[in-house]
């Protein structure tokens, strides 16, 4: 059961209050407990906000200070009912380990090796999709989350506490002292504020993100990738498999340039410098705790002679050799990891721009192969279980994480890169103009340049201050490669790309910057240029495009060199702005299906790389389903998503929750690879989905296209107010304009989603199932009764609408439209907006069979309704107070309002769980 914000029912007294032990696999008691410290927290610093927690306060009298506070103590209690659920879910996962096996887990891996091992899978092809797996979950920084490091380090303290509660060992003593730790947090939390006072900067967002690894990450991914060992020996014993550091992070953060002004070569390059001493800084503290550990002596353990050769090179090559050996002695375990740790500490002081006295790691391949060498010295000398359970997590950590902690993907739109490219043609023929974009004679300089051999004496002192940035950034790629970690950059991604000139543009700008190397006499870009294809039109125009530049010689030598495979990026965010939910969802599906065609006919591995958001407008799905929906054949093991925002705190600020979406990631994308000849459309399944999708479409381009929708859009939501929240370094628009076209798609979704609204996730649909049985009558129910049940992506999307159209609320909605001042606007927009919900509720449950929303889906409904009271609360103290924040004219009360107003936004997207 899932409490709401007001049902307390049970709780007594604080003086009386003992918490008990938490049983069960059911989140009630621990939120009993957390509500009760919380209501100790209020009584203590502001009695008035119990009658809020309890639910009997008229928060409409209140003052805008006192809103605020209310809001405040409204938003812990949803993060608190977070926590709580959280945890629950583990001790459901935990129940179900011990009562019926790993392999009764969905989404783990035992389940998915025990399935394919009972299907006759032999371990020749499990070995095969472990040498060609690449899983990398890709952090941005988009304006998505508002908790600030130090808040989300309290609620991972309040998190680790209720864990202990758990745990029957305890005296009511302790028992207690829990408790006020408990509280202390909650207090803490209270008094610190969650909302960014300033406006975030680059260099927070890099903290921001690497505050995730340092709490979770370094340890759980090594300990994710011994599960998966585990449990492929449990499935096929006997069978030796050698498992690659597969599953690696990348990150947008710091290198995401894309309309953000604020990102720049220098930050790009301490950001750089950064992810590096973090993943230094944690091999230091593993290697001394390895040092401390292994004491290890010659008198109880012969030296093997292969070790020895090795600890003797490491020494002399230390310069320290006699002073490590009286530190020491007798133990060459911790001789030899002194030298080690002497060479991580000389690379970190070359990372921070010091000159180190003694020898260094060039790269991270150095100290995997003395981590190895260890491994060997204790597995010869009859110690190989201390090799594997203390040295080899360590070895795998630098494995996976190298000296760059993430792979900095690079991103750009293709207006800054063409300025450039222009600037460079005006540079090199004087006066007068480039060549029209997309006209041969403009493809032909591209050729042209491409194909001649580079001047390193090219100076770029000329060129306009936004074009020399540009390549400065392209210029860091080849400088820190060589001098940080070969690692240290992911891909470039070419935002708004529409053509194959936008691409071999990218090329060239790489290739000036001095980033191609010289592969046998052919040049080549060891930097994979990813194009991204964002709206319906780019999506339909991609495989043309690809096709065109996989011809391109330099490309096809690139893709060769890295891997034979060429990545493509896909947005669910603008298609979606684009097109609405289903003709997004169809058109996504069918450019992966296309280009996964091609590059089968071309001899090219194409991988996605698929651009999702926390909320489902943008991609949010639940992580095995979206995966299981993909087109066949389309993943082969290659898997890139963007985990932004909200999103990452919910996935990886606890460390039992990081190693379950870990698993479930990589389990997904294998089982998918296994699968990928099944699940193919069955017959009209293409042709009623792209009737579908053509009919939604024009509903919801039909609404973008009313007359006054801007207006009512920036009216009836706080679409401009959601800029105050300074929760991200960059605009709200890419160029500063104000029309809908530009605005991003995150404050798109974001500002619908708080005026309940949340068009962005159904409108359309309704018209599309009516429009289909219109044309198809009897036959086309039937049809789409079992597209329902045989098609996965049709599935999909039906269950994510439905669930989405419970987050709506009309009667919420109709507030929020009366604050738009033209009666004629208003009106004309909330009715469409009124119909086609009505139509898509009917449509939807007569497709599903269902009598009721979402009914198919019990936790999510009882969570959901046990937040409603608080949100739907919440949403109509924001109407009053967007309508006095505008109103208001004397600049101390503005700002009292103003305080309140965010602080209700903040509320709903955390009541929700996701926001853009």
């Amino acid at each position: 059961m899932t409490r709401t914000l007001h049902a307390t029912p049970g709780l007594v007294d604080a003086t009386a209050f003992a918490p008990p032990v938490i049983t069960g696999t059911s989140s009630e008691q621990a939120l009993d407990i957390l509500f009760q410290a919380l209501l100790d927290v209020a009584r203590r610093h502001d009695p008035d906000l119990e009658a809020v927690l309890h639910g009997t306060a008229d928060i409409s009298r209140f003052s805008p200070q006192m809103l605020a506070r209310a809001l405040q103590v409204q938003g812990i209690w949803f993060q608190l009912i977070s926590i709580a659920e959280q945890n629950a879910a583990m001790r459901r996962r935990r129940h179900v380990e011990r009562t019926e096996g790993r392999a009764a887990l969905g989404g783990s891996f035992a389940k998915v090796f025990s399935d394919a091992r009972q299907q006759g899978v032999p371990p020749e092809k499990i070995q095969a999709l472990l040498s060609d797996l690449r899983i990398r979950p890709t952090l941005t920084a988009h304006p998505t989350e508002g908790k600030r490091v130090t808040v989300l380090e309290k609620f991972r303290r309040i998190y680790l506490v209720l864990r202990e509660l758990e745990m029957p060992r305890w005296t009511d003593r302790e028992r207690n002292g829990l408790m006020n730790e408990l509280r202390d947090q909650i207090e803490l939390v209270w008094m610190t504020g969650e909302l960014h006072l300033e406006k975030a900067t680059v260099e927070r967002e890099v903290a921001w993100g690497l505050h995730f690894f340092d709490e979770t990450l370094f340890e759980m991914l090594p300990e994710t990738m011994d599960t998966l060992e585990e449990s492929l020996a449990e499935a096929y014993p006997g069978t030796d498999f050698t498992v690659p550091p597969f599953f690696q992070f990348g990150s947008w953060i710091g290198g995401d340039r894309d309309g953000n002004p604020y990102v720049t070569a220098a930050v790009t390059r301490q950001t750089l410098h950064r992810n590096a001493l973090a993943s230094l800084s944690r091999y230091q503290d593993g290697v001394r705790e390895l040092g401390r550990t292994l004491s290890l002596t010659e008198r109880t353990l012969p030296l093997p002679e292969g070790f020895r050769a090795e600890l003797d090179r490491q020494l002399a090559e230390s310069g320290q050799a006699r002073a490590i050996a009286r530190r020491n002695p007798g133990e060459p375990y911790r001789q030899y990891l002194s030298c080690v740790l002497r060479k991580i500490e000389a690379t970190i002081a070359r990372n921070e721009g010091e000159h180190p006295s003694g020898p260094d790691y060039a790269s991270a391949d150095g100290l995997i192969e003395d981590l190895r060498v260890l491994e060997r010295g204790l597995a010869d000398a009859k110690c190989g279980a201390l090799a594997r359970d203390l040295v080899r997590p360590v070895r795998r950590m630098v494995e996976i994480f190298r000296f760059s902690t993430v792979r900095l993907d690079l991103r750009e739109n293709t207006t800054r890169t063409t300025d450039t490219l222009q600037a460079l043609w005006r540079q090199r023929n004087g006066d007068g103009e480039p060549p029209a974009l997309g006209s041969a004679a403009w493809r032909q300089w591209l050729d042209a340049e491409l194909a001649r051999p580079r001047d390193p004496e090219r100076s770029f002192e000329d060129l306009p201050d936004a074009a020399r940035e540009t390549l400065a950034t392209f210029a860091l790629v080849a400088e820190m490669r060589e001098a940080l970690d070969r690692e240290a950059f992911g891909a470039f991604v070419l935002s708004m790309t529409r053509s194959v000139e936008d691409v071999l543009g990218a090329y060239l700008l790489a290739k000036e910057a001095g980033v191609f190397l010289d592969g046998a006499g052919t040049e080549i870009c060891p930097l994979p240029i990813v194009p991204l294809f964002e709206t319906i039109d780019d999506l339909r125009a991609a495989p043309a495009i690809m096709r065109a530049l996989l011809a391109v010689p330099v490309v096809r030598r690139s893709t060769r060199w890295q891997g034979g495979v060429q990545e493509v990026m896909i947005g669910y965010s603008d298609s979606n702005k684009d097109g609405g939910f289903v003709a997004a969802n169809w058109e996504l599906y069918k450019a992966q299906s296309k280009l996964t065609r091609l590059g089968e006919e071309l001899g090219v591995g194409i991988a996605f790389f698929h651009g999702r958001g926390g909320s489902v407008s943008r991609g949010g799905v639940p992580t095995h389903r979206g995966i299981m929906a993909q087109p066949p054949g389309s993943i082969r093991g290659r898997f890139r998503t963007t985990e932004q925002g909200e999103v990452v705190s919910f996935k990886y600020a606890n460390r039992g929750t990081a190693a379950y979406q870990m698993e479930l990631l990589a389990a997904s994308v294998f089982e998918h690879a296994l699968a990928r000849e099944g699940d193919r459309a069955g017959p009209g399944h293409d042709d009623a989905l792209e009737a579908l999708a053509g009919a939604s479409r024009a509903a919801y381009v039909q609404l973008l296209q009313t007359d006054g929708l801007v207006d009512y859009f920036q009216s009836a939501s706080p679409l401009d107010e959601i800029a105050l929240l300074n929760i991200g370094s960059r605009p709200a628009r890419r160029f500063g304009a104000r029309s809908l076209s530009d605005l991003r798609a995150i404050p798109w979704v974001f500002a619908w989603s708080q005026n309940r609204h949340v068009i962005t996730g159904w409108y359309g649909v309704g018209s599309g199932l009516a429009s289909f049985l219109d044309v198809r009558g009897r036959e086309g129910e039937a049809i789409l009764k079992r597209l329902f049940q045989e098609s996965r992506v049709f599935r999909l999307v039906l269950d994510e609408v439905e669930k989405t159209l419970m987050m709506v609320d009309l009667d919420i909605a109709r507030a929020y439209a009366g604050l738009v001042l033209d009666a004629g606007i208003r009106d004309r927009i909330f009715s469409m907006i009124e119909a086609e919900y009505a139509l898509t509720r009917e449509m939807v449950l007569r497709v599903s069979g269902g009598t009721e929303l979402a009914e198919r889906f019990p936790l999510f409904r009882d969570r959901l309704k046990g937040r409603l009271p608080t949100i739907n609360q919440v949403g109509r103290e924001q109407v009053e107070l967007l309508a006095r924040y505008r109103a208001e004219t004397d600049e101390d009360r503005r700002e009292a309002v103003k305080s309140a107003l965010l602080l209700s936004i903040n509320c709903i997207a955390v009541g929700f769980g996701a926001t853009g």
